[in-house]
């Protein structure tokens, strides 16, 4: 058996055509566009200066890091985990059960 091709239909769904119509709108505004409507305008850069707080901040942040990157493992001692709430026996649960 051969198969036919589906016919496609030639109309787009309301989505496409809003966004058509989106498209043209915005390519005619671009289009149209005057650069002699533009005005120079200036602009003010407003530099802050961190405060003393920030400032700070900033160094015991950096002492840290200088800490932590000093850090000497070997001068570790080692220390002996030892578990403070075991989990029951098989014989403890039984005799709760039987309880």
């Amino acid at each position: 058996s051969t198969r036919r091709p589906r016919k496609r239909s030639l109309f787009l769904p309301r989505k496409h055509l809003k966004m058509d119509s989106n498209r043209q709108a915005l390519l005619g505004g671009i289009k149209g566009f005057e650069k002699s409507r533009l005005r120079h305008t200036v602009t003010k850069v407003k530099q802050f200066k961190p405060t003393a707080q920030d400032i700070e901040s900033e160094k015991e942040h950096k002492q840290m890091i200088e800490g932590i990157e000093s850090f000497d493992p070997s001068k570790l001692k080692h220390a002996e985990t030892s578990v403070k709430n075991p989990l029951p026996t098989k014989e403890v649960i039984e005799q709760e059960k039987a309880a």
